[in-house]
């Protein structure tokens, strides 16, 4: 395990339930009511996707200049509540601080856009990460692997030798066509497994010595899978 690759809302901090508050919002703006259900489908989602889900849950006509203006209005009000400050969560500041005092290469990896990550960053700490790759930076969000490739040659170390922690359907999968074993910490949705993938129930759980054993658990078992 070269270098961790940590995603941000609900896996590092519990951000996803303000996200909760500002898709109400933006529903309730546009003449609605979001259903437990589509909330679920939008977990780990880019901004692209999660606009779209909730124009067609609406009947909204697909026009990119009001789905534009709504994501601007969304990321708006959710950068309002943002600023108040973001709750870590359970055992995820203590693993950075672990990480960073071994000098382990870490990175960001979030569909969220980068205005956004910055303003969460500034709760978080930049200083834990060595790149940071939002959702609006690269073609394709998660679950598309394109975000966890880039975060991977930013650091230049090779997608296996990462070990990617993620809490969501949609980032695990993204993480694992990378070709990255995947720490999976479920948030409020559960996560399938899979022979790259070892679940946890929180991050305060483990540590560093932990997650290179996990690594090697993962590395072996793929290898045994694919022989």
């Amino acid at each position: 395990m070269k270098a961790v690759l940590f995603d941000m809302d609900g896996t590092l901090v519990d951000s996803e339930k303000l996200w909760d508050v500002s898709l109400a919002a933006l529903y309730a703006e546009l003449g609605g009511q979001m259903t437990p259900e589509v909330r679920a489908s939008m977990v780990g989602g880019s901004a692209e996707d999660t606009i779209r889900t909730v124009y067609t849950d609406l009947g909204l006509d697909l026009d990119p200049a009001a789905m534009a203006e709504s994501s601007r209005w969304l990321h708006d009000y959710t950068g309002e509540l943002f600023a108040a400050g973001l709750p870590w969560c359970d055992g995820a500041r203590e693993l950075l601080e672990e990480l960073a005092f071994e000098h382990t290469p870490m990175a960001l990896v979030t569909n969220t856009q980068r205005a956004l990550t910055d303003q969460a960053l500034r709760s978080i700490g930049t200083h834990y990460f060595s790149a940071t790759v939002c959702g609006d930076e690269v073609p394709r969000g998660k679950p598309a692997p394109d975000a966890y490739r880039r975060a991977a040659q930013l650091l230049g170390v090779p997608p296996t030798d990462c070990l990617a922690v993620e809490d969501s359907v949609t980032g695990t999968a993204a993480a694992e066509s990378a070709g990255c074993p995947v720490l999976v910490v479920p948030n409020d949705i559960a996560v399938p497994d899979g022979p790259r993938r070892r679940q946890v129930s929180s991050l305060a759980q483990v540590g560093t010595a932990d997650l290179r054993v996990i690594y090697r658990e993962l590395i072996a078992r793929t290898e045994e899978h694919t022989a």
